[in-house]
């Protein structure tokens, strides 16, 4: 067998491993299978997620179920109006045995962090995450300190009219590849909840699928999915008519292409392909866009403009 043949034969071991991963995540979150699939694409592409839903709809668990299934170290922080930067980063304290100060790290060095209903928290410590998300690394006390890899965020978030909830900035938001929403289950998905295992004993019987080994290779070798001449030609259409549409203040800046392009790559790649469709684009642009657009009217929601945008707009 040459290079290429065991190139291949490790691509198809690897997606099966991920297919697997995602299959037994869909056991325990029924009825949201495109949900898990976009959670798993940011993943791939080492980027980071926003949950935009009520209590109750099964964000935790999905959080807990993907850390199950790739072995990832997970941490879940409960954001509130008192919680500061340093319960996040961690502390040095002086050590009077040892004459000097010990760095005692804080939730931030995991693998996988659910940082709960996160606009409850301070603009200050909401901050705290900005280094984390977009340098894997945090400073603290002047001394640089890189994260573990790979370092995924998944956040919650309230509706900002509940009392007590501090709106994200667009740079918070920018972190995010994605933003989702899980949503109220179906009649009879619910209906499998209310007469099926406990949902949190299920995922503590899952078996991880996929390494950490494993899930840093494929994220390495996902710049290798490849990408047309034409398909950059349509993500850049797309991200022009953001910039011109009357509806926005503000269209998607290039970071936003560049999430939109790997985004479409993890799908590309989850899809069995090693190149990108349009069609992967259309698959993520509303969720990749919606919370970068700056509507002009209070009125207007920025993911249907988002989804109108993609309809006008032509892939070839």
């Amino acid at each position: 067998m040459d290079a290429s043949q065991n190139s291949s034969a490790a691509t198809h071991t690897a997606r099966a491993a991920l297919l697997a991963a995602e299959a037994q995540i869909n056991q325990v979150i029924v009825g949201k299978p495109e949900v898990v699939r976009l959670v798993l694409a940011a993943l791939l592409a080492n980027g980071h997620v926003l949950l935009e839903d009520l209590p109750g709809v099964g964000k935790t668990t999905l959080a807990h179920a993907l850390a199950q299934s790739f072995a990832l170290k997970f941490q879940r922080v409960q954001f509130t109006s008192d919680l500061l930067p340093a319960d996040l980063t961690g502390v040095s304290i002086y050590r009077r045995d040892l004459e000097r100060f010990e760095f005692i790290p804080g939730p931030l060095f995991t693998e996988l962090l659910l940082a709960d209903e996160l606009n409850r928290g301070s603009p200050k410590t909401q901050s705290a995450l900005l280094e984390a998300m977009a340098e894997s690394q945090i400073t603290v006390d002047g001394t640089t300190r890189p994260l573990n890899q790979p370092f995924f965020v998944i956040a919650t978030q309230n509706p900002t009219e509940q009392a007590g909830t501090f709106v994200l900035p667009e740079s918070q938001l920018d972190r995010f590849m994605l933003t989702l929403s899980i949503g109220y289950p179906d009649p009879a998905h619910e209906r499998m909840l209310l007469a099926g295992t406990d949902r949190r004993a299920m995922v503590q019987a899952l078996k991880p699928c996929v390494s950490k080994a494993e899930l840093l290779t494929l994220q390495q070798n996902l710049k290798h999915i490849q990408a047309s001449a034409n398909l950059l030609d349509y993500v850049q259409r797309l991200i022009a008519a953001t910039r011109t549409a009357p509806e926005l203040r503000f269209g998607l800046s290039p970071r936003a292409g560049l999430a939109l392009l790997n985004c479409a790559r993890a799908v590309a790649f989850l899809n069995g392909r090693q190149f990108v469709l349009p069609e992967d684009v259309q698959h993520v642009f509303a969720a990749v866009a919606a919370h970068r657009l700056t509507v002009r009217d209070a009125g207007l929601n920025a993911r249907a403009v988002a989804t109108q945008i993609l309809k006008k707009t032509a892939a070839i």
